[in-house]
């Protein structure tokens, strides 16, 4: 009795796969598998590509005093109210997600491309990247490099940060233009306790992520140039040019390039309850350009532009999250009324 016990107990652990030895060789052939990745990342993967062909301007940089050193973009022939442009967040991301908008508008006005700390040519040292230093990155770098109030277009989750720069310093951004943003979607139905469990899960994430050891060679996976071609179809309705995705992968991997990133995928960046502390007590001019990106949801918006009248709302349709390389004349004839009406507004 006792034999077939026994029998019948290791026979139980090897149909559901539970031995001693399974789980061990399991185990053993993942961290195999992990070391090499991680010596295969740190010895033949180039952190230091070559980035050319973003855009075809000035450029240069302004010592922040949060943010540090905010690279930018920046056109002077066109005459009136500046335009600053902000690119979105991703593993990626970088002045050329937004280079068809500061085309665009180039001859109109004075444009500037900003990137945001972490991204693009900007400083990327390992630092506690938060939305308060991007909010200050955005106040510092018009005020310092500008000098005079201006209109902001930001893209995805910029249109956060450019807002609670908006709300800070309204005296010096005057009209605010959010593409594709992020924040209204229907408010989490749940107790103080679970969003306290959300907030200290993203902080575990972080801190698994953030590990020395593997956190570059996870970025690599991350940013590899599959994951970004698939990135930006997933946003595209028509093909994504393949310069766009060589451009991409090159910003990515630069030296430091992961960390902004990391501190995003765990969740760090977002603005808690962004669209009632923030959105709804802007005072200036907003336009809002929304579409049909993944994984995004506009529940609230409608209920925002009801509530203010400072606030208009169009629906880019044919587009997936980049209304501006997709639907171009559309996307810049709507947002060049709207700057046109601020102009008329103030004079």
């Amino acid at each position: 009795m006792a034999y077939l016990e026994i029998a019948m107990t290791e026979k139980t652990k090897k149909r559901f796969g539970l031995l001693p030895g399974s789980i061990s060789g399991l185990v053993t052939t993942g961290l195999l598998v992990s070391a090499g990745w991680i010596l295969y990342s740190r010895r033949y993967i180039d952190h230091h590509a070559k980035v050319k062909g973003i855009l075809e301007a000035e450029h240069g940089n302004f010592d922040a005093p949060t943010a540090g050193k905010l690279h930018f973009y920046v056109d002077k022939r066109g005459s009136g109210r500046p335009l600053v442009i902000l690119h979105g967040v991703h593993a990626a991301a970088g002045a050329h997600d937004i280079a068809p908008i500061f085309n665009a508008f180039k001859s109109q006005r004075p444009v500037y491309a900003l990137e945001l700390p972490g991204f693009g040519g900007s400083e990327r040292g390992d630092r506690p990247y938060r939305p308060s230093m991007y909010q200050a990155a955005l106040t510092e770098f018009i005020r310092g490099e500008i000098g005079q109030p201006a209109d902001v277009a930001a893209l995805g989750l910029s249109a956060e940060f450019a807002a609670l720069a908006a709300q800070a310093n309204p005296e010096w951004i005057h009209a605010l233009v959010m593409i594709s943003p992020t924040g209204f979607e229907m408010p989490p139905i749940g107790s103080l306790a679970e969003q306290i469990r959300k907030t200290n899960f993203a902080d575990l994430l972080y801190s698994v992520m953030a590990v020395p050891l593997w956190s570059l060679p996870l970025f690599d996976i991350l940013a590899s140039r599959p994951r970004l071609s698939l990135y930006y179809r997933q946003r595209f309705e028509a093909d994504v040019p393949e310069e766009l995705v060589s451009i991409a992968y090159a910003s990515a991997h630069q030296a430091g390039a992961h960390f902004a990133p990391i501190v995003f995928a765990s969740g760090r960046l977002a603005v808690r309850d962004v669209r009632e502390k923030v959105y709804d007590v802007l005072t200036q001019p907003v336009l809002v350009l929304y579409d049909n990106e993944p994984g995004k949801s506009y529940d609230m918006l409608l209920a925002s532009v009801q509530a203010h009248p400072n606030w208009s709302v169009r629906r880019i349709r044919q587009s997936r999250g980049m209304p501006h390389f997709d639907r171009p004349g559309e996307t810049f004839h709507i947002l060049d009324d709207f700057l046109k009406a601020q102009d008329k507004r103030q004079s």
